[in-house]
């Protein structure tokens, strides 16, 4: 009685003779192949992914865009600071500051909620981009 014994590469001893299977060989070598560039792309890729973390990590930190000028009010106004409280440019029409005003005046009005103090600052900021300024400054 013969046996048939299948070893790796493709190689099949029956009794005393070897035969060459060339698709035992095919899927023996392929399998291997696959699996270990599938391994190695893994490797890679998680190597490539923790570096990229601890980048991210180390990075120094960028400050945020700011919407709102930081700092207090001058003594008296200038036309740059009246700008900034308004929204507007310096020598803006006299059409978008008055909305501008309006708009900003709704927002901080003492009868809704808002301060005195700053309703003040809106109304000399307006008097001022206006060219009514009377250089008293604030009420307060």
């Amino acid at each position: 009685m013969k046996k048939l014994f299948i070893l790796n590469l493709g190689v099949a001893m029956f009794g005393d003779n070897w035969y060459w299977n060339s698709e035992l060989c095919h899927f023996a070598m392929e399998s291997p192949l696959v699996l270990g560039v599938t391994v190695a792309t893994a490797a890679l890729g998680g190597r490539y992914m923790i570096r990229a973390w601890q980048a991210f990590k180390a990075r120094p930190s960028v400050p945020h865009i700011r919407r709102f000028y930081e700092g207090g009010f001058q003594h008296s106004m200038t036309r740059r600071e009246a700008a900034l409280i308004l929204g507007v440019r310096e020598h803006a029409v006299v059409e978008k500051i008055k909305e501008a005003h309006r708009r900003v005046m709704v927002a901080n009005h003492p009868d809704s909620g808002g301060s005195h103090y700053l309703a003040s600052k809106i109304n000399e900021a307006k008097d001022v981009l206006m060219g009514r300024a009377k250089g008293t400054g604030s009420a307060f």
